[in-house]
């Protein structure tokens, strides 16, 4: 099943996420589902409150990457009540999207190693350490579930430059090919 991606302006997105209880749902069946709705809106990572639920659980493929200088041939991963352990090293900028925040790119500087401890969709444990852009992935997504948006690491002169487009985001006043849900005003 393909979700609507949630847009700048859903207060889900601004929630840190609760972790989930073995059982209480069928994370194997959600984490397919939110592969497919990540995979339609071309995308290579996606957190569960970009569909609207404040879960800690986030979903990456970094296949459609296979032609940058690290192997993402392996890189499609499920993780659930993640928590990034540490972070080293130095901090690097990448150009940065987001499904959620459809036409803007902006740079953002992240430490360029992670140590992470999270289930997959079998409820199997695992702590592993990640680089370069498969780190900078995974932060990404991790913030989502905290409640962080990569619009929050800009500077305010960045964010007053984007507030128009920020704006029109909410209002559902942007182009994408993919469907959204936006944000019901009161």
């Amino acid at each position: 099943m393909i979700y609507p991606i949630v847009v700048y302006g859903d207060p889900v997105l601004k929630k840190k996420a609760r972790d989930i209880e073995q059982g209480e749902l069928d994370v194997k069946e959600l984490s397919e589902d939110m592969f497919e709705t990540m995979e339609g809106a071309h995308g290579i990572g996606l957190a569960a409150p970009q569909i609207g639920k404040g879960i800690r659980m986030f979903v990456v493929d970094g296949t459609p990457m296979e032609d940058e200088d690290e192997d993402m041939s392996d890189f499609r991963k499920v993780f659930i009540n993640p928590e990034i352990i540490d972070e080293t090293g130095e901090e690097w900028g990448f150009e940065e999207g987001c499904l959620s925040i459809p036409n803007i790119r902006e740079e953002v500087f992240r430490k360029e190693t992670i140590r992470i401890h999270y289930f997959d969709e079998n409820w199997e444990e695992h702590e592993e350490e990640f680089s370069g852009i498969k780190a900078r992935i995974i932060q990404h997504e991790y913030d989502h579930i905290e409640g962080i948006l990569f619009t929050d690491y800009l500077s305010p002169l960045k964010k007053r430059m984007l507030k128009g487009k920020l704006t029109n985001i909410t209002k559902g006043k942007m182009k994408v090919d993919y469907r959204v849900a936006v944000p019901v005003k009161k």
